[in-house]
């Protein structure tokens, strides 16, 4: 999507503080972190949201996760984190290329928000 500012990191039209990348997927730094580690790991193709991703094609959506789980483990907060996915505007979503949140470096709390 030609307007899709993820779909402009991937494509690396858009700059970003890129920590991971492999033929599926790109993981960066978050511009406004709210924890000391917090990565956003991206396909490189373009999907809505987690419910489109996983439709679409099941396979991809499992080699996200763990792909979030390699990002944790390079970022060394392997032995605890949490995973974030917004879906739709009134679960948060802000930018509609679906993401997961890789947060961690600090005791997290819940609820969440």
């Amino acid at each position: 999507m030609s307007d899709c500012l993820f779909c402009g990191i991937a494509a690396g039209e858009i700059p970003a503080d890129v920590i991971y990348r492999d033929e599926d997927f790109v993981a960066f730094n978050d511009i406004s972190p709210t924890a000391p580690t917090h990565a956003l790991v991206i396909p490189i193709k373009h999907y809505e949201n987690i419910v489109e991703i996983a439709e679409a094609d099941a396979e991809l959506a499992g080699r996200f996760i763990s792909t979030a789980a390699v990002v944790a483990k390079q970022e060394d907060i392997h032995e605890g984190f949490r995973l974030v996915t917004n879906t739709g505007d009134e679960g948060g979503q802000s930018v509609h290329h679906v993401h997961l949140h890789v947060l961690g470096g600090r005791q997290l709390t819940w609820p969440a928000g």
